[in-house]
C-alpha cells in the first residue's frame, strides 16, 4: 500500500507550499462579510496552518521535526523562498526552526463565543513567517521546476519516506509555457512509499461554488481549470477518507484539486492536504 508510510524524527515528511505573487493576487476574494485580496488570504491560510502544525508536533520537549517546510513564491522575475525575517531565503526548514522562527507576531481580534450564545471580541496572537506580494506575472513553470530540484534532493536523501507533497496555489494562468510537462516531472518522483502529490488551488474570480476535490473534469468551466486538474495528483485513501469526514463526495478517482476557491475551501485544502501518516 503506498501512502502508508511512518513519519518519525529519522524519517520526516517534506511538504512545498507554492504561492502566485503575480499582480492579479491583488484582486479582491469575498466569503461571507469579508473582502481581503487573494494575496492575503492565501498567505494568512498559510501562517495559520504553519502554527498549527507547529502545535500538531509540539511535544514537552518542543516540536518535533516530523516535518521539513518550504514556501515558494512566484512572481515578476522572481521563483524563490517566500519566508521573511530570519528564514529569508531558506527552502526546506525543518518545522522545529519554522515555529521558532517567525518574521514577526501580530496581535489580530477573533470573536469567540461568551457562553451565552453570543460572540465577544479577543485578541490572540499570529505568528507571521509569510507576507503578501503581487507583481508582475505568473511564472508556474519555473516554480514547478524549483520544486523538482527540492524533491528530487529529498527523494534521494529519504528513499523510503513518504513522499513529498507539493501544493500550488494560484489564481491564474501560467505566463511562462504549458506547466504540463514540468508538472509531470515532478509527480514522477518517488520514494518506496509511492509516487511525488502534486496538488493545485484555483482562486478564480468566477462567481458561483468551488469545486472540491472533483474526480473528473466534467464540471469544470474552461481549459484552465481542466489542465490544474489534470496536473493534479489523486488523493491518497487516507485523505479520502478525512475529506469524506469533512463531507465532501470523494471517490478512488478523486483529485487534489478545488476551483474556484474561497476562504474557507482554501483552509479545507490545505488541511485535507497535509494530513499525512500517523506520526511516530
Amino acid at each position: 500500500m503506498p501512502y502508508t508510510a511512518e513519519i518519525s524524527r529519522t524519517n520526516p515528511g517534506c511538504f512545498i507550499f507554492l504561492v502566485d505573487q503575480s499582480a492579479s493576487m491583488s484582486d479582491p476574494m469575498e466569503s461571507g462579510e469579508t473582502t481581503q485580496p487573494r494575496a492575503e488570504v492565501v498567505a494568512g491560510a498559510i501562517n495559520r496552518l504553519l502554527t498549527e502544525l507547529s502545535v500538531k508536533c509540539a511535544k514537552e520537549e518542543g516540536v518535533r521535526d516530523y516535518f521539513h517546510v518550504a514556501v515558494i513564491g512566484y512572481g515578476h522575475n522572481h521563483v524563490g523562498s517566500a519566508y521573511q525575517g530570519v528564514l529569508a531565503g531558506r527552502d526546506l526548514v525543518p518545522l522545529s526552526e519554522v515555529a521558532n522562527n517567525p518574521a514577526r507576531v501580530e496581535s489580530r481580534t477573533k470573536k469567540v463565543p461568551d457562553g451565552a450564545g453570543g460572540l465577544v471580541e479577543t485578541s490572540v496572537q499570529f505568528p507571521v513567517w509569510m507576507d503578501p506580494v503581487t507583481n508582475g506575472g505568473t511564472p508556474m513553470t519555473r516554480a514547478l521546476g524549483y520544486a523538482d530540484t527540492l524533491v528530487r534532493n529529498w527523494v534521494d536523501t529519504h528513499p523510503s519516506g513518504f513522499p513529498p507533497i507539493v501544493l500550488n496555489l494560484t489564481d491564474g494562468e501560467s505566463t511562462d509555457g504549458d506547466p504540463t510537462s514540468a508538472a509531470i516531472g515532478l509527480a514522477s518522483h518517488a520514494t518506496a512509499d509511492g509516487p511525488v502529490l502534486l496538488f493545485n488551488l484555483h482562486v478564480s474570480g468566477t462567481g458561483g461554488a468551488p469545486i472540491t476535490f472533483p474526480d473528473s473534469e466534467d464540471q469544470l468551466p474552461d481549459t484552465y481549470a481542466k489542465l490544474l486538474f489534470q496536473m493534479s495528483s489523486v488523493l491518497p485513501s487516507h485523505m479520502r477518507s478525512y475529506a469524506a469526514s469533512q463531507g465532501h463526495r470523494v471517490g478512488e478517482t478523486t483529485r487534489g484539486f478545488v476551483y474556484n476557491a474561497d476562504i474557507v475551501s482554501i483552509v479545507e485544502f490545505l488541511d485535507i492536504g497535509t494530513r499525512a501518516t500517523e506520526l511516530r
